[in-house]
């Protein structure tokens, strides 16, 4: 059996990419080939059998004449006619099986979500692939309701690959100057979007100053509000109090999580974040507003509430330092889509 995966391939680090990497990465170790084409606009060099196609006939010239037998196609957000024309063609291929795996948690209760129903062009294509992945049970509903046969569906929860750490490797700089400055470091790994709430954080820290005097606040992530959060900032007497950073590599983002009193995961919708994940990992807690699918352990706040936030967030600092012993990683979610590519590859051996 050969794969091909479809999707964002890092970097930037996030659930899509993170969930993508943790695949191939566990099937390489099982000796079964697994390629990758970036779909998304950033650019790097083809190697390892990661390609960067830098037009649609490029991706599809790379489509038909890549050897493989199961093509996997990683979508996160919305489902737009173009990552819904990508779907459709997938199911075209002659002699592959096609699996997609749709990531975006909190799409089934947004407007489109709830106006898409069989007759759509998306019930269409997402009954056409031979397998169909969600990583949530709301998704699962909401594929079902798109006709999608259940005997095609699986519930997966996403796989976060998590780079051994380096204990003598130091954060880069600005994080390692203003990890040095601030205790406690609260921290967000969040796109710069609307939907993600983070004036509610910034305005949070200005009350958790009053108590914890020397607390600051570490935003990881790029997106369209960047200018905006900066010029927010910018009007708050503790501005130099917060570190509106970027995108930053994986294996930093990590090493930051890890040094870190508590994540902040505020949002208006949300699905199954890896970053919630990959902190309770390391054993940080986190405060994340209550999507209804948040995974045990995480402090539930509503959303856009800021004494409930706020309360959390004291509640947590005053609290004893939790453990950071690293739990065994469960590879049980990735063992699932191994299973469920044999099942549709019947026959063949890896």
């Amino acid at each position: 059996m050969r794969v091909l995966q479809l999707g964002p391939y890092p970097p930037p680090h996030g659930g899509v990419q993170s969930n993508l990497v943790a695949i191939r990465t566990f099937l390489l170790r099982q000796g079964i080939p697994c390629g990758v084409v970036n779909i998304t606009r950033h650019r790097s060099s083809t190697n390892d059998n990661v390609y960067y196609p830098k037009t649609a006939a490029e991706l599809m010239r790379l489509l038909l004449h890549l050897d493989y037998d199961l093509i996997h196609l990683h979508i996160g957000g919305m489902l737009s006619r173009r990552l819904l024309g990508l779907g459709l063609v997938c199911t075209l291929l002659p002699g592959r099986k096609s699996i997609m795996t749709f990531h975006s948690g909190g799409y089934p209760s947004t407007l489109e979500g709830k106006s898409t129903g069989p007759n759509s062009l998306a019930g269409f294509v997402l009954r056409r692939f031979d397998g169909v992945i969600g990583v949530n049970a709301e998704i699962i509903r909401f594929l079902e309701r798109l006709g999608v046969s259940p005997a095609r569906l699986r519930l997966i929860y996403p796989h976060s690959f998590l780079p051994e750490q380096d204990a003598s490797a130091t954060l880069p700089e600005p994080l390692a100057s203003f990890f040095m400055a601030h205790s406690p470091v609260l921290i967000s790994v969040a796109g710069l979007e609307p939907e993600y709430d983070l004036p509610l954080q910034i305005e949070a820290l200005g009350q958790v100053r009053q108590k914890f005097p020397q607390s600051g606040l570490v935003l990881i992530g790029s997106g369209s509000l960047e200018q905006d959060l900066r010029d927010l900032i910018r009007t708050r007497s503790y501005s130099q109090h917060i570190l509106l950073c970027g995108d930053v590599p994986h294996a930093a983002t990590m090493q930051a999580i890890s040094g870190s009193h508590v994540m902040l995961r505020t949002t208006l919708y949300d699905g199954d974040a890896i970053s919630v994940r990959e902190a309770l990992h390391v054993g940080v807690p986190v405060i994340a507003s209550n999507n209804g699918m948040r995974p045990a352990g995480v402090h539930l706040i509503p959303k856009s509430d800021l004494p409930a936030l706020l309360l959390a967030i004291d509640k947590v600092l005053v609290q004893p330092a939790p453990s950071k012993d690293l739990p065994g990683t469960d590879d049980s979610n990735l063992k699932a889509v191994l299973d469920f590519y044999m099942d549709l590859t019947r026959g063949k051996q890896p």
